[in-house]
């Protein structure tokens, strides 16, 4: 590894170290399967669509409420 004078490993050798631990630690990910994604998928898209179904319900009460407030 290069060292600066100043005794601290060169830019290139630290990007080069990053990125080689960077693939070690991908290596211990413990990928989900097709099945696990496919599932997870849908679990995600079903509560984004919950999510936003219940946020536009409270945004027309609160338009409604404010529209008969404000006349």
């Amino acid at each position: 590894m290069a060292v600066s004078e100043s005794g601290k490993p060169g830019f290139v050798s630290r990007i080069s170290r990053f990125f080689k631990e960077v693939r070690s630690e991908l290596r211990k990910v413990a990928w989900p399967n097709r099945k696990e994604l496919t599932s997870y998928t849908i679990l995600v898209l079903v509560t984004v669509a919950v999510v936003a179904v219940y946020i536009g319900v409270i945004d027309f009460v609160v338009r409604v409420a404010l529209g008969l407030i404000l006349g």
